[in-house]
């Protein structure tokens, strides 16, 4: 395994840049150069990565520099990671410009490490903007926010990567950096996004569709913690923010064409949100935002697409929900979801669809971007906190019940795209225990 000393972060002064060079500073034990457009940039995101991370380790070991110094620490670092901004063009500029300071470097020297942290631009691409010679070591290194929580680094070859190069990297990462690390092809938006971002996108269609019924707040309550993830999907995307969202799932759209491929259509009052720049928690609006009156009471509000404006959240009630949380409370779980698939109401049979069809694109995804079965359980459970499709699929009563209850509930087109034999010759029993994944709570 090759030892990194010296990291050089260029982005750093966004979000996940600086979490990263914390990565880097204190599990790596490695010297990082924080790179910013501004030094002064830099120094902010030391301090914010600082006080996200509480480790007085990592303080001397993040150096802020700007664009100016850039050669110098690209010379000097045997691991160069970007972290800009989702944007091509934006990427083409950086990259280029590592580029160009190897190009004045030894010609034969492939030993540093050039990785992008995005999260599903072509990693082949980006390769093909350095010298021959230079493209063996280049790796798309996909960490998840916030990576101090969540473990999961998906690790993206080239068609040019060196396998031994490739192998020590990976070693790295999983021994050093303490990641789960999962090796995906270099298609659109790798695995954990595939079918994450499949999955929230879908949730914001039918927020358009069920407008009437309350839409976001509305979906968000169908899809909630109990049906096991960390926070319900709408929640997440805007968290995540709705311009990193687009980007995603634009790209899934013009770039795949499987069985999902029209449920990556962004709704259009997302594009309006986007515009008006409602990016969601980072701008303080999005799909949801929070009202502090002057004596410090706080009001959530959700979008209501219906009107175009804010409204309070509303505290829906669903029976198969207070049913399900209560089971799940007491430890049954298979009462839980016995609850789940023979409540008929239009909520339960919309929750229900929406888990068969995950565990589905899980294991379609998984085969076009991945190496092992596993991998999309892994993914999910240490890169989203959901609840690993495998896993879940245990908790509607194995291959059997899921079979049929697929054949029962989900529509025509996509049952008669799935090659059902071959899927289910696929499925094996997860490494996961469901159980830890649903939550007792909306």
């Amino acid at each position: 395994m090759q030892k990194i000393d010296k990291v050089t972060v260029i982005g750093a002064n966004g979000t996940m840049g600086q979490n990263i060079a914390a990565i880097f500073a204190s599990f790596g034990n490695a010297e990082v150069y924080l790179v910013s457009r501004t030094k002064q940039k830099s120094i902010l995101s030391k301090n914010k990565a600082y006080h996200s991370v509480r480790a007085e380790s990592i303080v001397n070991k993040m150096i802020p520099v700007d664009f100016d110094e850039l050669e110098e620490c690209v010379n000097k670092s045997e691991l160069i990671f970007e972290a800009c901004k989702e944007d091509w063009d934006v990427k083409i500029d950086i990259h280029t410009k590592i580029s160009d300071v190897l190009r004045k470097a030894d010609k034969n020297d492939t030993r540093k490490y050039i990785c992008s942290g995005t999260s599903g631009l072509s990693i082949t691409k980006l390769a093909e903007l350095y010298p021959e010679k230079k493209r063996s070591n280049i790796v798309g290194m996909h960490f998840f926010n916030p990576p101090y929580n969540m473990t999961l680094c998906e690790l993206v070859p080239t068609e040019y990567t060196d396998r031994s190069s490739f192998e020590s990297l990976k070693e790295y990462a999983t021994t050093i950096l303490r990641r789960t690390v999962v090796e995906v092809k270099d298609s659109p938006a790798f695995l954990g996004n595939r079918i994450g971002f499949q999955f929230i996108n879908e949730a914001l269609q039918y927020a358009e569709k069920y407008k009437f019924n309350g839409g976001i707040d509305y979906i968000d309550a169908i899809l909630g913690p109990f049906t096991g993830r960390a926070m319900s999907p709408l929640v997440t995307a805007n968290f995540v923010g709705l311009d990193v969202h687009k980007a995603i799932v634009d790209n899934l759209y013009e770039n795949t064409s499987d069985c999902a491929h029209d449920t990556f259509v962004l709704p259009e009052f997302v594009n309006g949100l986007v515009k008006s720049g409602k990016l969601g928690r980072k701008t303080k609006e999005g799909l949801y935002r929070t009202i502090i009156h002057d004596s410090g009471f706080k009001i959530r509000q959700v979008y209501d697409i219906e009107h175009g404006e804010y409204r309070e959240t509303i505290k829906y009630i669903f029976p198969f929900v207070e049913e399900m949380i209560g089971d799940l409370k007491v430890g049954n779980y298979g009462k839980a979801f016995d609850v789940l698939t023979k409540n008929r109401s239009i909520e339960a049979e919309i929750c229900c669809e929406f888990l068969l069809k995950y565990i589905v694109y899980s294991l379609v995804a998984t085969e076009l971007v991945g190496y092992d079965i596993h991998a999309a359980d892994d993914v999910m459970a240490t890169g989203f906190n959901w609840c690993p499709p495998l896993a879940l699929l245990e908790a509607f009563g194995g291959v059997e019940s899921f079979l049929g209850l697929c054949r029962e509930r989900l529509r025509k087109n996509m049952i008669d795209q799935i090659d059902w034999n071959h899927l289910s010759r696929r499925i094996e029993k997860s490494n996961y225990d469901y159980r830890r994944f649903l939550r007792a709570k909306k």
